[in-house]
């Protein structure tokens, strides 16, 4: 079993003797779709701690996504309530690179590939995507590569 899901069990295990239903109800969903991730497929398998962040950054993604759909339909209590536990996923992610940190891993990614022009995407972001994995939203790596490939 992964250290990290372990860490999820135990800090579970935390908030509910602590009645943090907030924390005790995102963590009881994280396990969840980490155990779909388990038993998806062919066979069962465990998922390592690589894997797992990617299950949970799914998971935060989500939550963003739904809180700005309920604030945009003025929904302030469940637009809260996402971003609450969006919180408490966060704290199992890596820290997100910032902006500066991403542009430098790009032009390292561009000159290790030797790409030019916008149709050299797809080898930059081979390069690129092992180096940030969980660190970076894709969305916001490919646009700072589709911007430093047609400057």
């Amino acid at each position: 079993m992964s250290a990290l899901k372990d860490k999820l069990k135990a800090d579970l295990t935390a908030s509910m003797k602590s009645r943090d239903e907030i924390r005790t109800r995102t963590i009881r969903m994280a396990l969840a779709a980490v155990g779909v991730e388990e038993v998806s497929g062919k066979t069962a398998r465990q998922l390592s701690d690589d894997e797992v962040v990617k299950v949970l950054a799914k998971e935060a993604k989500k939550r963003r996504e739904a809180a700005e759909a309920f604030s945009g339909a003025g929904r302030t209590a469940q637009a809260q309530a996402e971003v609450d536990e969006q919180a408490v996923l966060e704290e199992y992610l890596p820290a997100q690179l910032s902006d500066e940190e991403l542009l430098k891993l790009v032009d390292e990614a561009v000159a290790e590939s030797g790409a030019a022009g916008p149709q050299a995407m797809g080898q930059v972001m081979k390069v690129l995507n092992p180096k940030v994995a969980g660190r970076a939203e894709g969305g916001r790596v490919a646009q700072a590569v589709r911007a430093r490939l047609s400057a």
